[in-house]
């Protein structure tokens, strides 16, 4: 599929080139304006250096086209800006960054409705979203410890998980973990001089009590990086917008439902910001919470994940019509299921439940297989499994395959660890005191590859490149050690 599109894509280019430049008006209705196709294609791998490119079903008017209309945001490099050109003849528009992408992360290209036609039409009232991933280096895959970053000053935090995000657009990830016993998220920023190391944490911003899963985007559209959290205790979602240094300005705390966990940013309603939603574990539901595109936030409304128990939550576009859906794992009913975007705030459910192979906390996405569609993989806390679930190409996934780990297992991650194209397994058991990582063969089948013992308690596994030579490396965290262990990919 990715390639049948990236050649459809060149091929048309190739066209709408030698056509000459924007004065070519594609012939038929004038309905909404449509997208037909983006390099890199949507679910695809890039390199860093990549601009994006979608083409139009007509010439385009770049007066419409900038950076609130058509945004990009990688979870490890933060808000891309760059320069917006008209290429194919006027049907396209090329985005070049002024910074390389992060190797090995993911990339989310937003089009808002407000991008319009030189005919005077729109792009429809969904907008247009897509992700792609960056490639890394080629690497043999085997990785040594070279720092333990402390996440305390002798007080407990209990470091939930953490964000590696370019906070200071320095080029370089920073982490920011997020705590749940000290309420408070702590940034130590990258020293950005290809070591790898990082500084000493920053002042603590204060969050909700036992805050959980984070997510990052530039919720205010101002280039910086943000950061939202759940917070189960006290029950609402914190949003902290980035200053640019590696702090952030004061927190926004919306009320949601009881038990807040799983979180996610993503655009529901085509206008190219990133709205927010979160499941909420005892209310047997989710919340949406809109962002009126400066970075504040809507009071939630309230809708059904779909499973027993919403505790998991990854957005992406399951099924490759541009609107960016939801995938809800329920710990109590031990399943998944995709909510298909409609592009207005609502969605809908894509078939039936399918088993996650256990009590899942988390689920992420990725494509295992290389068949251009975004699988899963979850996390199964005390069922002391981890599965993996093909996606049909529609949403509905086939049945789960799970490996045991044999003790509580809370996170799961996917990344192309030794760069030979295709993701690899990382698994976090806190109960069991150890990371577990798998190799993937290509195909979406996955072996035991290494073991790497905890200084006592995980809780999640970032898969980043600290250092910036192109490929990715290892930051875990411990929740109970207070530490955060780097591994540098050999």
């Amino acid at each position: 599929m990715i390639a049948r599109c990236s050649l459809a894509l060149a091929a048309l280019l190739g066209l709408a080139s030698a056509v000459g430049a924007q004065t070519y008006t594609a012939p038929g209705p004038r309905g909404p304006m449509a997208v037909v196709g983006t390099q890199p294609a949507s679910v695809s791998s890039a390199p860093v250096t990549t601009t994006v490119r979608v083409l139009f079903d007509r010439a385009v008017d770049l007066a419409s086209v900038d950076a609130a209309s058509f945004r990009v945001f990688g979870r490890h490099s933060g808000a891309a800006r760059g320069a917006y050109a008209l290429i194919a003849g006027g049907l396209g528009v090329e985005f070049t960054p002024d910074d390389d992408f992060s190797a090995g992360e993911v990339v989310w290209v937003n089009l808002a409705r407000t991008i319009r036609g030189l005919d005077g039409t729109r792009l429809r009232a969904a907008g247009y979203a897509f992700q792609f991933g960056t490639e890394v280096q080629p690497s043999g895959g085997s990785f040594t410890q070279y720092a333990v970053l402390s996440n305390n000053h002798g007080e407990q935090t209990r470091i939930y998980g953490a964000a590696g995000t370019d906070l200071n657009h320095d080029g370089y990830p920073d982490l920011t973990t997020v705590n749940e016993v000290s309420a408070d998220l702590r940034v130590f920023l990258n020293l950005a001089d290809g070591t790898g190391n990082y500084g000493p944490f920053l002042p603590p911003e204060p969050i909700g009590d036992e805050a959980s899963p984070n997510a990052t985007a530039d919720f205010d559209n101002d280039g910086d990086a943000d950061i939202c959290a759940a917070a189960s205790s006290s029950e609402d979602v914190w949003i902290l917008l980035g200053s640019g240094d590696g702090s952030f300005g004061p927190a926004q705390s919306i009320s949601v439902g009881q038990e807040p966990h799983g979180i996610a940013a993503l655009d529901v309603d085509g206008d190219a910001d990133f709205d927010i939603v979160n499941c909420n574990n005892a209310s047997n539901n989710l919340s949406l919470m809109l962002n009126d595109g400066s970075g504040v936030f809507g009071p939630p409304s309230f809708f059904d994940g779909g499973v027993d128990g919403e505790y998991g939550l990854a957005a992406g576009d399951m099924d490759h019509d541009g609107i960016a859906d939801l995938v809800v794992a329920g710990r109590d009913g031990s399943h998944v299921r995709t909510l298909r975007g409609n592009g207005n705030g609502t969605f809908t459910p894509a078939g039936a439940a399918q088993g996650s192979g256990g009590q899942t906390w988390v689920v992420t996405l990725g494509d295992v297989d290389g068949d251009g569609d975004l699988d899963a993989s979850t996390a199964n806390s005390t069922s002391g499994t981890a599965g993996i679930l093909k996606n049909t190409g529609t949403g509905v996934f086939k049945p789960v395959s799970t490996v045991t780990i044999g003790a509580h297992t809370v996170s799961t991650d996917l990344g192309d660890l030794d760069g030979d194209g295709d993701l690899d397994w990382a698994v976090s058991s806190f109960g069991g005191g150890f990371w577990r990582f798998y190799r993937n063969d290509g195909s979406g089948s996955f072996a035991f590859w290494f073991h790497v013992t905890a200084p006592s308690n995980p809780s999640c596994a970032i898969l980043l490149d600290t250092d910036n030579d192109g490929d990715l490396d290892l930051a875990l965290t411990d929740e109970i050690a207070d530490v955060v262990v780097l591994m540098k990919n050999n």
